[in-house]
């Protein structure tokens, strides 16, 4: 089972470094199938993956000055107290059938959403055009915090829209704003919001730290050759299967 852990990190990780998206959307289904974890600790244990994996993307990005440091702090300062809120709540009422449904529920939801941003993502930058023209700075500014609640909410009930629907909420709210920065930004927003879900997890003992090293193990050179795969391989491909693969996943959860 080590074996075969390590070579799910190394696909995720694979297919994050030629698209990057698809971490948690594709890791939390598959621990649950392949591994048979149950929806709890499999959403806790790809937490601690995904911050772990984009820690150090987060860190090249920020030497690069490709983070917005602005929009981040917006996005954190919605998304940190929901975090801490969502996670409290689940300390407060404990697991019981109605939060596994819940868990369940959202992760089949986070997956679908996640499915459409990945689809449309080129078609977000012409809505967000049309949006500019009635966003005051002070409604950007609620929009954005807005934005950081509810991929707060949703990364720490289902592990999953740090990445993809964060980078279409950025987009949509900043179609101006340049591919590198959204792309920075949005990574040094999932670091510390997916870190801080998952020792929110850990305390509720929610993460499988053997697997989770074993997965480690795989994705990290998995994420360097599927950058480098991103040369040679169509992104319209690429896309296109993670696509499928997102909608079917969902879909799956959902019945």
């Amino acid at each position: 089972m080590d074996l075969i852990a390590v070579l799910a990190g190394f696909g995720v990780g694979a297919i994050v470094g030629m698209t990057g998206v698809g971490g948690g959307s594709l890791m939390t289904p598959l621990l649950m199938s392949v591994f048979k974890l149950n929806p709890a600790v499999a959403i806790g244990t790809d937490l601690w993956f995904a911050a772990i994996t984009k820690s150090g993307g987060s860190w090249a990005h920020w030497r690069l000055g490709h983070v917005d440091t602005r929009l981040t702090g917006l996005l954190l300062a919605g998304s940190v107290p929901a975090t801490l809120a969502t996670v409290a709540l689940m300390h407060y009422t404990g697991i019981t059938k109605g939060w596994a449904s819940a868990l369940t529920t959202s992760l089949g939801v986070a997956l679908l959403l996640t499915a459409v941003a990945v689809f449309y993502r080129r078609a977000w930058h012409g809505l967000g055009l049309r949006l500019e023209r009635v966003l005051t700075p002070r409604r950007h500014l609620i929009a954005t915090v807005a934005s950081g609640v509810l991929l707060g909410v949703l990364v720490s009930l289902s592990s999953i829209g740090a990445g993809a629907i964060g980078a279409t909420l950025l987009l949509l709210l900043n179609p101006r704003l340049a591919a590198h920065k959204v792309v920075g930004t949005d990574i040094a927003h999932a670091v510390p919001l997916t870190l801080l879900a998952g020792i929110g997890h850990a305390t509720l003992g929610h993460v499988e730290w053997a697997l989770l090293g074993a997965l480690l193990l795989g994705s990290l050179p998995g994420i360097w050759l599927g950058a480098r795969l991103t040369r040679s391989m169509p992104e319209r491909l690429v896309r296109g299967v993670l696509c499928v693969s997102l909608l079917g996943a969902g879909l799956k959860v959902l019945n």
